[in-house]
Order: C-alpha cells, then structure tokens, then sequence
C-alpha cells in the first residue's frame, strides 16, 4: 500500500484505498478559485452547459488581482459580471480588488489546508502544495464542470522528488535554489510530475520560502509542487484557519517516486536568463547586463520576508538614475505589515515607486511593461519573450536582494559576501 504523497490524497479524494500513478481518477474537489481574467471565461462554459447553481458556494473563492483596479473598459466589464455572479450565487469567499494576489490570498485567509485537493484557473496554483495540498492549475471549461459538480478527473502523476540538503549562504534564498533546480532539470524536466521538495534545507525554511519553491514546479513541467506538511505548517495555519486536516507524507518505498539530491551548501545567487525559465546561470556570470526596470513582487516573491530583505540592501542606498524599480506587495495584509515596519520609507527614500497589492507586470497587463528594447529585472516567475511588455524586451529573474543590488548599480549585481 505504499503511495507518495499526491497519491495519498487523491486516493482519498476519490474514495479509493489505493491509487497507482499513471490511473484515471475522478476527485472530489475542496477548494475552487478563479480570477478576474479567467473567472469571465468559466462563466461563458458554465453557461453552455446549463448550470444556474454551483455545486457548493462555499468551497469557491473569487479573488480579483491580475488588473486592479480596472485598467480598461473590458477589465471593468469582466469585474462587473464576477460580481454579479458572486452576488446571484451566494460566495462569501470573494475578494475584490483591494486584497492582492491570488496564490497569497488564499493561503493567507485560510482556504488552503494540508491533505485537500485545490484547483485553480491559474498555473500557478501549484503554489499552494506547500502547505500540503495536492493543487494545481486548470482551464475555465474544466473549471466550469467543477463549479457544476464538484468533481474533476485527473491522471495520477509520478512523483519526482528532491532532496535538498545543505545550509544557504548568505544572500542565497529558495528563489535562487529553484532557479538551480529548474536551470538542471529543464523547462520539462518534471513533466506531469509531482514536484515534491524534501530534505533537511526545505525542512528549516519558513512558510515563505517554501511557497516560492512550489510556486515554479510548473516552470519544469511539474502538475504540483508539494512539500509533506510539519510543524511549521501547523504554526502558519493556527490563526488562519479552525478546520481538521490530515498530513500525509510519501512512503520511501513506493513506486512512482523517483529521488534526486541535491546540495546547495555551495549555491551562488542565480539568474535566469532572456527567454527561458531554465536559461539559468549565476548572478556573478551575467553582470555585465545593464537594466532599465526592476519589479520586487508577484505570487513568487511579493511577501513580507521578500520586500525586507530588498529593503535590507536599498536602505541608505539610491537608486541608480534611469531603474525605474516597482515595489508591488502580494496582498493588502503584507502592504499594512511593510508600511507599519517602515519598510516603504526605506524603498521611497531609495527612489522605488509603491504599487498597490496585484500582479503588477508580471502577465504583461497592467501597470509597469517594458518597452522595446528595455531590460527588466523581475523577482517573479517567467520570463517569456513578451511576458511583460513588448516582444522587443528582455526579462531576467532573480531573488529580492539581488533585484535590489541591481537597482543601485543599474546592471545585474550578485550581492557581496560579508
């Protein structure tokens, strides 16, 4: 009966004593989420198939963040017709455009819990497995059958795990530790796997730290990222939420799983290079490129341990003439917690502009695109041509500090040792 973890919870999702990877399953699902880009499209396929009422009200939570506030006519149309039906169908879990980022979002009110199954019409939804959760991102029609029952099929996936040991260095951060993952494994290297983080480096990080881990499992492929829940999960959850829940962790012994090590005692800071995720090499390599724009930020590195570390580097410091840097929190929570520790005087007096909680330009649609030509050096998660602005630019990715050391020198900077 030995099963990895995302088998574990599948298996009790679909009411079965046992699942094998590679099965068909039908789940039933704990947790639904939309946006305001992808929730109008569910909306369109519930439609065709005549339903009026969603399988449970409860269960679905509508946050808006990817164009708040509306930025265009049509942003403001979609906005309206989500509230409309947040109003018609009873929602109470709905989150208009004052509380910031999806992926932060739910976790930080307490919708997501260990051992459920969670479904979002967002890729990155994968984030959410670092609390345990077998979550993962769908499209709006397979969201619309979810809304009319409750169910989704999937195909149980092998389980690639890695076991990272070793203690960082300083300045070194989990970002820069998936980035070395995925620069290894490539940009399909976990294809339909669960990506599973273990080993003592994942067991003393933080709540945070784990997310940006399960936050880019989709970047090699991966169809969740989960980390077994502990108790440092259990100390995140105690004031979010009330709710039971089961941990389950993967047998060493069953048989999808499949086991790489992995050692960053002696990791570098890392840069993923124009225009693949997996385009990986160490800051210290690439700084000669000079930038025209930071963004601090997204659902991979908008919380509050990322803007204290940024603000760590920029205090004293200005930035360099010409670095247009945004500082844009994942939610309105981490907003008031940086404004009442000071951190926004620290990133005002350095030059940066404050952004209100959203997805900034991260999806290439709202506030801070970059032009022809122009260079951004992004804390989020892709880099596509074109992903935040024109086709004509280039995107970087990197940790916080060294998105902030970059913002004082004007070209990409791997941060001193002490």
């Amino acid at each position: 009966m030995s099963m990895t973890m995302s088998e574990k919870i599948l298996a009790k999702a679909s009411n079965k004593e046992k699942v094998e990877a590679g099965e068909i399953i039908m789940a039933n699902i704990d947790t639904a989420m939309v946006h305001d880009l992808t929730g109008p499209l569910t909306l369109q396929a519930l439609d065709q198939i005549n339903t009026d009422k969603v399988w449970d009200p409860d269960k679905i939570v509508i946050p808006f963040d990817h164009q708040v506030p509306a930025d265009t006519l049509d942003a403001a149309k979609n906005h309206q017709m989500l509230r409309e039906f947040v109003k018609e169908q009873g929602i109470k879990n709905f989150y208009d455009v004052y509380e910031g980022v999806c992926h932060q979002v739910l976790p930080e009110k307490g919708h997501i819990i260990p051992g459920t199954v969670v479904v979002g019409c967002d890729s990155h939804t994968c984030t959410h497995g670092a609390l345990g959760a077998f979550s993962t991102g769908i499209g709006s029609t397979d969201m619309a059958m979810v809304f009319a029952t409750g169910q989704l099929w999937f195909k149980v996936p092998e389980t690639k795990q890695f076991n990272i040991t070793g203690k960082l260095q300083e300045n070194v951060t989990s970002k820069d530790v998936i980035l070395n993952i995925i620069g290894q494994i490539g940009q399909d290297g976990a294809r339909y796997k669960a990506c599973e983080y273990a080993g003592e480096t994942v067991e003393n990080m933080d709540v945070s730290d784990r997310m940006v881990l399960s936050n880019m499992a989709i970047e090699c492929g991966g169809k969740t990222g989960l980390i077994a829940p502990d108790k440092v999960t259990d100390a995140y959850l105690k004031n979010r939420t009330s709710k039971p829940y089961q941990k389950y962790t993967t047998d060493p012994d069953a048989a999808s799983l499949e086991v790489m090590d992995i050692d960053v005692s002696d990791l570098e800071p890392q840069v993923a290079c124009p225009n693949y995720v997996d385009n990986v090499k160490p800051a210290s390599e690439v700084e000669d490129v000079e930038i025209d724009q930071v963004f601090i930020g997204s659902c991979t590195n908008g919380r509050l341990k990322d803007l204290e570390q940024a603000a760590k580097v920029l205090k004293g410091k200005k930035i360099k003439k010409g670095v247009r840097t945004l500082v844009i929190p994942a939610s309105r929570t981490i907003y008031k917690q940086a404004l009442d520790e000071g951190l926004f005087d620290i990133f005002i007096d350095a030059g940066a502009l404050i952004c209100n909680p959203c997805c900034g330009p991260c999806l290439g649609g709202h506030v801070g695109l970059i032009g022809d030509g122009e260079v951004s050096l992004s804390t989020s998660n892709r880099n596509f041509k074109g992903r935040q602005g024109s086709p004509e630019g280039k995107v970087y990715l990197s940790s916080p500090i060294v998105a902030a050391e970059s913002a004082i020198t004007g070209h990409i900077t791997a941060p001193e040792k002490n």
